[in-house]
């Protein structure tokens, strides 16, 4: 699996190669079985740089663009591992890159790029506003120096294997507030000092290995110097980290496809039923090169959408246009192969189950399908908005 023409970034992709290549499916199975963090696996690849991509060379990071970093996470996912345990430390440190003070940025940002520190939570969505994040409802209440936050949180990825999260919760109560997505604040909670002083963690087990949980604040004390920016412009703040993380992890998914193709295409070339090889036949063939298709299309759309967030362009819809394309396209590549495996697709030891498990996700995960195909619809389109 070699550097292919035409790639982007071909040291960086070898060089992820060559760190996975350390991390086998068998490492992944024994996690997977037992819902472990891959700790290892992100300790490597911090050691190694990859996770500070996006943090600029004075904070010690590598000053790239976010296009060098979809081609660590694409290499990472072609190559059988999981970014997802990690991709939150490249892209969860933007608001406080873009908006935090100087004297936030002197001290969190070289430590997060060295990894002392972890800054992979990020806590936005809550159990009764789902995608709604205008109704959010966990309130921060100022009280002298300190802010007092009370609420939940929900799919809070990571929260046990962080120091640090970036929380958005209500300083204003959306009644109140001028506008919706006014009256919503960012704080820089530290984890190790806030669990068990009103900060509760509960995980939360799903059908794939992804560390998730749930939060309940109880009047968690958080320093007022934690507010990152302005009081009531958190939303704003947010969306920038919102459009990075569509973008990484659509080229996630497009290094899932890619895992997939290279798998379907290398077993229906060997495997041999009625007495040739099962890629012969078209119905195996076609929808393996259509995955491929679809693949490189989607492929194209990540590396527009990378680009335009790389120049400061708006690229909101391009973002969203970008994962959706691509989860379908690694979606597709999951299923064909699971087929063209048969029974063995099935089999752990094959690892196509479990990165099927993975890969479907992401057509629900960071924001759904619907609510993508809802934005071109109004924002592009200029349809009537339908709620």
């Amino acid at each position: 699996m070699g550097a292919a023409a035409g790639e982007t970034f071909p040291e960086i992709r070898e060089a992820v190669r060559r760190l996975c290549a350390q991390f086998p499916g068998a490492y992944w199975r024994a996690l997977d079985r037992d819902r472990i963090y891959p700790t290892e696996f992100v300790t490597a690849l911090t050691e190694a740089g990859f996770l500070s991509v996006l943090i600029p060379e004075a904070y010690g990071g590598s000053g790239l663009g976010l296009a060098a970093a979809t081609a660590v996470l694409e290499e990472i996912h072609r190559s059988g591992c999981n970014g997802g345990a990690c991709h939150a430390q490249m892209y969860t440190m933007g608001a406080l890159l873009r908006h935090g003070s100087e004297a936030q940025k002197q001290a969190y940002l070289p430590r997060i790029a060295s990894g002392d520190l972890r800054l992979q939570a990020f806590g936005v969505t809550e159990p009764t506003a789902g995608t709604d994040t205008t109704r959010i409802s966990t309130f921060a209440r100022r009280e002298g120096d300190s802010y007092f936050v009370t609420g939940q949180k929900l799919w809070i990825s990571r929260a046990e294997h962080s120091d640090l999260m970036i929380l958005l919760c209500r300083t204003t109560a959306r009644e109140d507030a001028a506008k919706p997505t006014a009256g919503m604040s960012v704080l820089l909670v530290d984890m190790r000092e806030a669990v068990g002083r009103g900060l509760t963690i509960n995980p939360v087990r799903t059908m794939l290995n992804h560390a998730t949980t749930e939060l309940f604040f109880d009047n968690l004390e958080v320093p007022a110097a934690n507010l990152i920016g302005e009081e009531g412009k958190g939303f704003g703040y947010i969306l920038d980290g919102m459009n990075a993380e569509r973008i990484l992890i659509a080229a996630e998914c497009i290094g899932d496809a890619k895992f997939f193709i290279d798998r379907a295409s290398a077993y229906a070339t060997e495997r041999e039923v009625f007495g040739r090889p099962i890629g012969q036949n078209q119905g195996v063939q076609f929808p393996i090169a259509r995955a491929y298709v679809q693949m490189t299309a989607a492929s194209l759309m990540v590396d527009k959408a990378a680009t335009m967030f790389d120049a400061s362009e708006t690229c909101g819809t391009e973002a969203n246009m970008a994962k959706l394309v691509a989860s379908e396209a690694s979606w597709f590549a999951a299923d064909t192969c699971l087929q063209t495996h048969g029974g063995f697709g099935f089999a752990e030891e094959y690892d196509i189950e479990r990165k099927f498990r993975e890969t479907r996700l992401y057509q629900v995960a960071p924001i759904s399908t619907n609510l993508i195909l809802s934005h071109v619809g109004t924002h592009v389109l200029g349809m009537p908005k339908s709620f």
